[in-house]
């Protein structure tokens, strides 16, 4: 990595380089961080999502600005011919190919391939053949795309072969004339084992604990009584889990077990045959299936543009060599269309730069990315979303969006935007299309307004094509004054005080902050007080009567003019602290005494045991011999805890019940006795 890309990880982006040369690698760390800001990296996830194969997402994630005019007008002439295709003649029939290579590869060594690697072989092949007779539907719509087909090769012979040799992941008994005979004599000689072993069971019922013969390690077995074991001819196999019942292979059945096993070695032996002579074709055609699969992943590709632009209802972008973007109806692709406001956009022609000011929430930034991002598509060889588009070719896409804070480089809001700002300013020249967000925030607005004019006169030097949002009056009025720069305003209803997010380019616009901040329920003493703080004027009692005395203050005025504003702000519940009684502060942490504590009582220095322990008023009942008495915590001091003298499920009830009491709760706790009542010790 350079220094230039170790600089352009600390802040937030910087800008994105075309390539001349394209998917020739991933995109850098810092062009990774353009696309994500400007969203193409959403836009790639859903391009990605279009395409079957490995290596046609791969080319994907590595798809970069084109710079070549030549190169950029072939890929935008195959999306619009793989849009065609797909609406004319519906989607291709394309499938992953995943390994498809590695089993050719392993054939190509020598090594005998499986049935099931095979058949994915043969589904391969099944999927050249379609896509070829796809293509060909296309050739009568005039699609040029579709000439494609003569550099597919559905290799006929080995795919027959697959396909009547091969079958549900095993080789198919037609796969050779012996194999289908061995496996008939095999059949044949189970059918055999199996009535021999029944036929011994009708002639032996009283011998047996079941009607049912069963197989054991492959050999037919009649279940036998323990005591008849010896009855019947022939080898025990297994026995039950207790032992009374015998599985034994009868004697005639065991001859034809033996043929079994001779008839599967050569069955064996001939399926070893078939798959090793499929292989060995399959490994002859081998050079013929890469140029498949190279053809198949390119028209994948090619495709996966194609149905990209239909998710968006994209067109075609007309690219041009002179420095102007004009674009019509255009949108931001992963907004609802129902939703999303068209945006009218032109620069170039002697406009190189554009100033765009508006209220928050106003659509400033989603105007930035919707032309950018659309551009970046352009490049790519993608269509853009947008009803009609001419767009030039850029070098390097350019932009500092977000507040980019980064607390583990160290950096605040306004450190990070400024050394993003430097970035692009070393890397801008008259190709470039740069956008910046908010430019000159994050500081002193004084301050801020002298450094936004002085980056707006460095990319008006530089020659290339800028789009700044703002909210200084002063870089307004510097834009209007300029020549080769113009402002643009974003719309704002202020009788339904709702943003209309279009854009009017030739205007300068206003935060509408005041409006904004009224319509989310600001009260109007508080907007009074801050047009008395923005406007001049007042003696600071915010009572808004003598703010308006010359111009600025009546500007200040007429802003709240006409807007319904409550003059309450409602206060909503909030949870309070509680805090402890200094009175109680160490009360609870003294009393914490438990059922069963051994305890000494103050001043007459007795041992007793806690019966209850203290409540609110701090007072616990405690067992003295003979006596139980309440008394205040002040008095009593633990000796030894209740855990160290008992178990965990001690019964009480031994200590401080009488003998009377416990053997009534023990006959009430038998059956409902009427007229017993237990009554407690009181208290001294």
């Amino acid at each position: 990595m350079d220094k230039r890309e170790t600089r352009t990880e600390s802040g937030n982006i910087s800008g994105l380089n075309a390539s001349g040369d394209h998917g020739s690698g991933r995109p850098s760390s810092w062009e990774s961080q353009v696309y994500s800001k400007l969203e193409f990296d959403k836009i790639k996830e859903m391009w990605s999502c279009c395409a079957l194969t490995g290596r046609a997402k791969r080319e994907i994630e590595e798809s970069r600005p084109i710079l070549s005019e030549t190169e950029l007008a072939a890929k935008l002439r195959e999306t619009s011919q793989a849009r065609q295709m797909l609406e004319q003649c519906g989607t291709p029939p394309l499938v992953s190919l995943e390994g498809i290579r590695e089993l050719f590869a392993a054939a190509g060594k020598g090594l005998c391939l499986t049935p099931l690697e095979l058949e994915k072989i043969g589904m391969a092949l099944t999927a050249v053949k379609r896509m070829k007779e796809y293509l060909c539907r296309g050739k009568s719509q005039g699609i040029p795309l579709s000439y494609y087909e003569e550099n597919l090769d559905p290799l006929e012979e080995l795919r027959e072969r697959l396909r009547y040799q091969i079958w549900n992941e095993q080789v198919a008994d037609g796969a050779s004339k012996l194999l289908k005979s061995l496996r008939g004599d095999m059949m044949r000689a189970q059918e055999k084992m199996r009535e021999k072993a029944e036929g011994i069971m009708r002639s032996n019922k009283e011998c047996m604990s079941d009607s049912f013969s069963t197989f054991r390690g492959g050999h037919v077995c009649v279940p036998v009584k323990k005591e008849y074991k010896f009855r019947i001819s022939g080898i025990v196999m297994d026995k039950s889990s207790t032992g009374n019942t015998f599985f034994i292979e009868p004697t005639a059945a065991g001859k034809y077990y033996q043929e079994l096993q001779e008839l599967r070695m050569d069955e064996e032996n001939e399926v070893k045959r078939i798959l090793y002579e499929l292989t060995a074709l399959a490994a002859e055609h081998g050079e013929e299936m890469e140029e498949n699969l190279k053809m198949l992943e390119k028209l994948d590709f090619i495709f996966s543009k194609g149905k990209l632009s239909m998710s968006y209802d994209g067109i075609m972008p007309q690219m041009t060599s002179q420095r102007r973007i004009r674009l019509k109806d255009a949108r931001h692709p992963l907004m609802d269309r129902q939703t999303c406001v068209p945006l009218q956009f032109t620069i170039g022609d002697g406009i190189n730069g554009i100033v765009i000011t508006g209220p928050n929430t106003g659509g400033k930034t989603v105007a930035l990315k919707t032309v950018a991002l659309n551009c970046i598509m352009a490049q790519c060889g993608l269509h853009v979303a947008c009803g009609e588009a001419q767009i030039c070719m850029n070098g390097s896409f350019l932009c500092d969006i977000g507040d980019g804070q980064n607390l583990s480089e160290n950096l605040s809001t306004f450190s990070a935007h400024i050394t993003n700002v430097l970035d692009i300013l070393r890397k801008v020249n008259k190709e470039s299309l740069v956008v910046m967000d908010e430019l000159g925030s994050g500081t002193d607005p004084a301050e801020g307004m002298g450094i936004a004019i002085a980056v707006l006169e460095e990319l008006k030097k530089s020659g290339a094509l800028f789009l700044v949002t703002t909210h200084y009056p002063e870089v307004k009025a510097y834009a209007a004054k300029q020549e080769g720069m113009v402002n643009a305003r974003m719309t704002f209803d202020k009788k339904n005080l709702q943003p209309l997010y279009r854009m009017v380019i030739g205007e300068a616009g206003e935060s509408c902050a005041f409006y904004i901040a009224g319509r989310l329920g600001m009260p109007g003493y508080m907007l009074r007080r801050a047009a008395e703080a923005a406007y001049g004027g007042g003696d600071g009692d915010g009572n808004g009567r003598d703010w308006v005395r010359d111009g600025r203050q009546k500007a200040g005025a007429e802003l709240l003019e006409g807007m319904a504003l409550q003059e309450d702000l409602k206060k909503e519940f909030s949870p309070h602290i509680r805090k402890n009684n200094p009175k109680n502060a160490g009360f609870k942490k003294e009393i914490a005494f438990r059922r069963g504590d051994s305890v000494m009582i103050y001043p007459d220095k007795k041992i007793g045991i806690v019966c209850e322990p203290a409540n609110d008023k701090g007072v616990l009942r405690v067992q003295l011999q003979g006596k139980k008495i309440w008394i205040s915590h002040k008095r009593v001091k633990l000796q030894v805890a209740a855990q160290e003298l008992y178990p965990e499920d001690y019964d009480f009830s031994i200590v401080f019940d009488t003998v009377e009491n416990r053997k009534l709760r023990h006959q009430m706790e038998r059956k409902y006795m009427e007229g017993l009542e237990i009554r407690e010790e009181p208290g001294v």
